[in-house]
């Protein structure tokens, strides 16, 4: 069997294990596109030869900042496969990233989906005096096509061997850049062998009858893109999903056997499947809710014992099968990764016959560490799995979770202090604090100030934070929203510079308490953050608010001694206030 040992081999050892017709697909104009594996090896050669003939050499960087389409995946092999590293870049990166990005890694040729990207990045680049190529997958007029780059080239005088053999597994496969706690990105640099090791391991996970996959969450993020490569390495069609609306028609269309999500995206799935219960009568309102009960008690193997089993295998005929029609009828797993995924989902789909396998990782470790499986002994609820072959695992003093092995970064990209600071003797600190009993591995708890989405994006709390204070009617504010859908604010105001606003508009009342309650008031504040809101990702910016009329206080336990937030106290205090703000998402005006 062919070694595999850069990326770019898992298109040979494809071609010379598998033959099938749709490698990837994609839908054009309303029909589904296939890419067998000759198309892409033959596209993916040409946009090498290009960038050749553009000056691009090895290690240098050239950027791709689209949504999924296999134009994606022929520039990703292209720009590796001659020694250059590929940096993706979300499309929704806030101004300030996407120069910041550009200047750091030094990106020569960017590769952008559309005419709304190509002026944006064309905007950054020519305010910073930067000399880049810009090229768009859609056709856009007077603007450079990406397929211009592999016109007229001769492929005799290219000999693209030369310049494979002259790449190893330690070389520089990618830079992702990553938000950090003061919010200034970060580049993790990631060789062939990172990957490749991730890949191998995860693989295992596959049952043998897995063949097609849906693909939704972005390749700009290293979960999905590491996935996408082992689908090539497993032989399995990859199927472009054409946005987050189509999902579930293009679940129907592709019938898919696997594919990868957010909690998010169950979370919907499984409120959109409870409301409709809830809108039956008679007989089949109690059916269903007698299975709905039934699979929220799931336990693995068998542990619930041959009653339980029997009105389980009922349940799944008479109600759960048309869970699975909505996925497509054929799903055998889902992986879910990017944050926490909540238990009682994963019980509920693994009784509805659809096994959830949650897992947890970094953009420094490639990314998985710790996964669950979907074979006996391999899952656990309420944990993040075993760890992979391949990693070690251990927890430290503090109860931080500690990883080494293949798969680790090898650094961060200019940034020889930040790489100092979290590996220490080869042991990578992932910021997370956890537990590991059984073997299995679960997360109770962040070290790190920034938090993740449900969507699985990092938010820097502490940089909006520090925005939204610039305000002189915003007194002290935190920005809550770990595994929600959105980040949202408590926010204390300054009552000093509210009042005398309240005033000039008519408010006399001057009591705190009745004065956060004033419509007026409101709109005023969230008129405030809504202004302070433009800069940031779409994915950070604040969706709701919600006011308090007493300030945190180091005696009330809320501040530091130096006045730093104790945010886990702030959150314990106001837990019921932060679950009322996402209780009702649709019908708030500011969402």
């Amino acid at each position: 069997m062919q070694e595999i040992t850069r990326v770019f081999d898992l298109l040979s050892y494809n071609k010379a294990n598998y033959q099938y017709k749709d490698v990837l697909a994609y839908k054009v104009n309303g029909k589904w596109a296939n890419y067998n594996i000759n198309d892409f090896i033959r596209i993916s050669d040409q946009v090498s030869r290009g960038l050749i003939k553009r000056g691009i050499q090895k290690g240098d960087k050239v950027a791709i900042m689209s949504d999924n389409r296999p134009e994606w995946n022929f520039c990703d092999f292209g720009i590796m496969q001659i020694g250059a590293t590929q940096v993706p870049m979300y499309p929704t990166l806030a101004e300030t990233d996407i120069q910041f990005i550009l200047k750091d890694a030094e990106v020569k040729v960017i590769f952008v989906s559309n005419k709304d990207l190509h002026d944006k990045v064309s905007k950054i680049a020519e305010a910073a005096e930067y000399d880049i190529a810009i090229y768009t997958f859609d056709v856009v007029e007077g603007v450079p096509h990406w397929l211009e780059i592999t016109e007229g080239i001769d492929t005799a005088n290219v000999n693209l061997d030369d310049y494979r053999s002259k790449i190893g597994g330690d070389d520089l496969l990618t830079l992702i850049y990553t938000s950090g706690t003061t919010g200034t990105p970060k580049g993790v640099m990631l060789t062939h062998k990172n990957l490749l090791s991730n890949i191998e391991a995860s693989s295992k996970l596959y049952p043998d009858g897995v063949k097609r996959a849906l693909s939704f969450l972005p390749l700009s993020h290293i979960f999905e893109r590491m996935v996408v490569y082992m689908y090539f390495y497993l032989g399995v069609s990859v199927y472009y999903a054409e946005s987050l609306d189509t999902i579930v028609q293009n679940l129907t269309e592709v019938k898919p056997h696997c594919f990868t999500t957010v909690p998010r995206l169950l979370e919907k799935v499984y409120d959109k499947i409870v409301s409709k219960g809830h809108e039956l009568t008679g007989i089949k309102k109690s059916l269903f809710f007698w299975a709905l009960n039934l699979g929220l008690k799931y336990e693995v193997d068998g542990a619930n014992g041959w009653w339980y089993e029997t009105q389980l295998k009922l349940a799944r005929k008479l109600i759960f099968s048309k869970w699975r029609e909505a996925l497509g009828g054929e799903v055998m797993l889902i992986v879910s990764g990017g944050a926490a995924l909540q238990e009682r989902l994963a019980r509920v789909f693994w009784g509805a016959g659809i096994k959830v396998l949650e897992g947890y990782g970094l953009t420094e470790t490639s990314p998985v560490i710790a996964v669950n499986g979907p074979r006996k002994g391999e899952i656990k609820f309420g944990t993040v799995g075993k760890p992979l072959f391949n990693v070690e695992v251990k927890i430290a003093e503090d109860g931080e979770i500690l990883c080494k092995g293949p798969s680790l970064m090898k650094g961060y990209y200019k940034r020889p202090d930040a790489t100092e600071e979290s590996i220490t003797d080869g042991w990578f600190h992932t910021g997370d604090i956890g537990t590991l009993e059984g073997g299995f591995l679960a997360i109770t708890d962040r070290k790190k100030e920034f938090f993740k989405t449900a969507g699985g994006k990092y938010v820097a709390p502490q940089v909006l934070e520090n925005k939204f204070k610039e305000s002189i009617y915003i007194e002290q504010v935190i920005v809550v929203g770990e595994n929600r859908r959105f980040p949202s604010a408590l926010i204390i105001p300054n009552f000093e510079k509210i009042g005398e606003w309240a005033r000039l508009h008519g408010i006399q009342e001057t009591d705190h308490e009745k004065l956060i309650k004033d419509k007026k008031v409101y709109e005023k504040i969230w008129s405030e953050v809504d202004r302070l809101n433009e800069g940031f990702g779409k994915w950070e910016k604040v969706k709701k608010i919600a006011l308090l009329a007493k300030e945190f206080t180091i005696d009330g336990g809320e501040l530091t001694p130096k006045l730093s937030l104790r945010r886990k106290v702030i959150l314990n205090n106001y837990k019921d206030l932060i679950e009322a703000l996402y209780k009702d998402e649709e019908n708030h005006d500011h969402y």
